[in-house]
């Protein structure tokens, strides 16, 4: 059972510093480091937490739900290393300049430049508590946690991790619209 927890802590280190490696800050250039990055600035993905760190809590919850469906037989651990792999891959191919700039072009996120290696950390152990918080809770509060968050993050910031794939994949000028305020 030790095995693949101590992948998963190479996987982690692996992506820091692949990161690095890529050019990515390891904190916010602003010159100070904050708990929580205001969304629609420069330093919104740069702090410890931000607005989309419930999406990679809901990552977590997602992971697990799918992993559950098709490798129940898999031992938990070996689910965590799979569910990690796909979320340290996302970060990374979310930091490239190709999706940096996709995003500035096709949302609001004007001022997005990439997470901080502190923010994609964070980001990681959000889905990682997300994982751990699915395989502890009742399948109902499971669902309650994900559409609760959804619905949060959609009033308080226009956005969420439903509407961040949409944007992402096939952008709806509509919800650029009324993501803007429109």
């Amino acid at each position: 059972m030790k095995l693949p927890f101590l992948i998963t802590a190479a996987i982690v280190l692996a992506m820091a510093l692949i990161l690095l490696w890529m050019g990515r800050v390891p904190w916010c250039q602003c010159g100070y480091v904050d708990l929580w990055g205001t969304v629609n600035t420069e330093e919104g993905s740069q702090q410890f937490f931000d607005w989309y760190t419930p999406s990679h809590l809901l990552h977590g919850f997602l992971f697990y739900a799918v992993l559950w469906l098709v490798a129940r037989r898999v031992p938990i651990g070996w689910r965590l290393v799979i569910a990690t792999l796909v979320e340290v891959a996302w970060e990374i191919a979310e930091n490239t300049d190709r999706v940096i700039e996709h995003y500035r072009a096709v949302t609001i996120s004007l001022d997005y430049f990439g997470d901080s290696v502190l923010n994609s950390l964070m980001d990681l152990a959000a889905m990682l508590v997300g994982f751990w918080l699915a395989r502890v809770l009742p399948v109902w509060a499971s669902v309650a946690v994900v559409i609760g968050f959804e619905l949060l993050t959609m009033i308080l910031i226009r956005d969420g991790l439903a509407l961040n794939v949409i944007m992402l994949l096939s952008p709806v000028e509509a919800i650029k619209v009324w993501q803007s305020g429109g």
